[in-house]
């Protein structure tokens, strides 16, 4: 199994992005995908999540409103869009799967991937 996240950068407050994550050698639409970040010298923490097949999610109150996650069980991907960032998104974000229903407890998961870096100036 191999979660790849991409799609990191520097940005400027205010400004959007999108990470993905691919996912290879597991049945993807029967795993639930998450989102959590690290924020430097922070602990780990859910960003949000998404179900295997109906598209139920969940989000962390920090990113409500303003983060999106999606998924395209086809191309075995699960994307984050970033709306209106802040500085305390900076983050290495990770994404993470879970045979069967979502959950924002980081003990739920089996599979991660590398994390990609977040850098929001101000």
């Amino acid at each position: 199994v191999q979660l790849q996240a991409s799609g990191g950068g520097l940005v400027q407050a205010g400004d959007s992005l999108r990470l993905s994550c691919a996912a290879s050698g597991l049945p993807f639409n029967t795993y639930a995908m998450t989102w959590f970040r690290q924020a430097p010298g922070k602990g780990r923490e859910f960003a949000t999540t998404i179900s295997m097949n109906t598209g139920y999610t969940d989000y962390a109150d920090s990113v409500k409103g303003r983060f999106t996650i999606s998924r395209d069980n086809a191309k075995n991907t699960v994307y984050l869009q970033m709306n209106s960032l802040k500085p305390e998104d900076t983050a290495v974000y990770y994404c993470a799967a879970r045979i069967g229903g979502r959950s924002s407890f980081q003990s739920d998961y089996g599979y991660w991937g590398q994390g990609t870096l977040v850098t929001v100036s101000s």
